[in-house]
């Protein structure tokens, strides 16, 4: 079945009812100090098309991981303020998730209004093991939009997770994908349905663990798979070379070895790094080959000679997903690298590749090293849902907005 869109519940008409949003606007902060708004930018189209098209609205998001409690670390007061901003409007915060304070809002909500309920995760409930929990939350959200009430399901970010404000709430009103989640799908279907060739994957991280699902599924499918980031290093001894003290996942040596035997003809991996003799950004760094990394040193970016080499493959791409940064690019003396390789993406871009940043840290690489967004075709928000796509899993968030 296909989803039902925005477009299709303005169709329907929203004025004088109440819709509820699930937003991604997990965004990183210092402090109360929005780091990158890139998740509320992204989201505040659909909450700006839902009121003025006259629905009152009432979105609900979470921010980082609070243990199923109020703490104020965790409060979602700057992203209210920021999304004021973005919407030009007032945007209501509630004190509270379900409670007292987030049911009188709600009773006093006008046609155009817009609601923020407090971080979701607040409320143990949303993230519960126990469906019969989650499902009581996701009551509790329903009651606060009413018998005429819609469910607008627009953060990507979270599809893939089976919790209550994704999930559960979308079995109980009409629901619908929003604009965000329809783009991204639809981005999605050219990376495994309709691929044009050829087709590169680039992978960094730190941990292979976190790729390994996706590198099993997609390098039988691509012509390319770039490998850098801390995930290299593993890579690099299942070739047989010492790392120093580079990041290094023991467990999942004898895995590499096996994904080189398998699809050594397109995986590519680093032949210099960047290597550093602490974890710092002030610390004394110097290029070295692969194969020569000394002890006690860590490598902390790909080298030159690799960023060059992978420009070289990339060069030629056709479709590109992009997922992982090549080094620590939070430290100014090692995101060479990552530039380097962000860099060539864009410039196969240029030349009519169809390319998609896979969201998470690359994205915040693009916006921190100062790379223009339109450099290319596509910057998702949830890396993690990406990946889980991208690996054939189902993801919940998604599936039961087809039922």
């Amino acid at each position: 079945m296909a989803l039902q869109t925005l477009q299709d519940l303005l169709d329907a008409g929203v004025s004088g009812r109440i819709v509820l949003v699930r937003s991604d606007l997990n965004v990183p902060l210092d402090g109360s100090t929005i780091t990158d708004p890139g998740r509320i930018v992204a989201s505040a189209p659909t909450i700006a098309k839902l009121a003025e098209a006259g629905a009152s609205v009432i979105v609900t998001a979470h921010l980082g991981r609070p243990r199923g409690e109020p703490d104020p670390n965790y409060s979602l007061a700057p992203v209210a303020q920021r999304l004021r901003e973005e919407l030009g409007r007032n945007v209501q915060l509630a004190s509270d998730v379900v409670g007292t304070d987030a049911l009188a809002r709600a009773e006093g909500l006008t046609d155009g209004d817009v609601l923020l309920l407090e971080n979701v995760r607040f409320d143990a409930r949303e993230t519960s093991k126990d469906a019969s929990e989650r499902e009581s939350l996701a009551k509790a959200l329903v009651e606060l939009v009413g018998d005429d009430g819609a469910f607008v399901s627009d953060g990507f970010g979270v599809v893939h997770r089976e919790q209550a404000s994704v999930y559960d709430v979308a079995k109980l009103l009409p629901h619908y994908a929003g604009d965000l989640v329809r783009s991204e799908v639809e981005v999605l279907r050219k990376l495994t349905a309709e691929v044009e060739r050829p087709y590169a994957v680039v992978l960094g991280g730190s941990k292979v663990s976190d790729k390994l699902g996706v590198i099993e599924a997609l390098a039988p499918k691509v012509d390319t798979l770039v490998i850098g980031g801390g995930m290299a290093f593993t890579f690099l001894v299942a070739q047989g070379y010492s790392v120093g003290s580079s990041l290094l996942q023991e467990d999942q040596v004898d895995v590499c070895k096996d994904l080189l035997e398998r699809f050594g003809d397109v995986i590519h991996l680093p032949v210099d790094v960047v290597v550093a003799d602490s974890f710092s950004a002030d610390a004394e760094a110097k290029t070295v080959a692969s194969s020569e990394i000394p002890d006690g040193w860590m490598g902390l970016d790909i080298g030159p000679e690799s960023v060059k080499r992978f420009a070289a493959v990339l060069s030629g791409a056709r479709t590109i997903f992009w997922n992982g940064p090549s080094g620590v690019f939070e430290f100014a003396k090692f995101s060479a690298g990552t530039r380097g390789v962000a860099e060539a993406i864009a410039q196969a871009t240029t030349q009519g590749a169809f390319s998609v940043v896979g969201g998470g840290d690359s994205a915040a690489a693009v916006r921190s090293l100062g790379l223009p967004d339109d450099g290319f075709s596509h910057i998702s928000t949830g890396g993690g849902a990406s990946l889980e796509y991208l690996e054939g899993k189902q993801l919940p968030g998604l599936t039961v907005l087809e039922d």
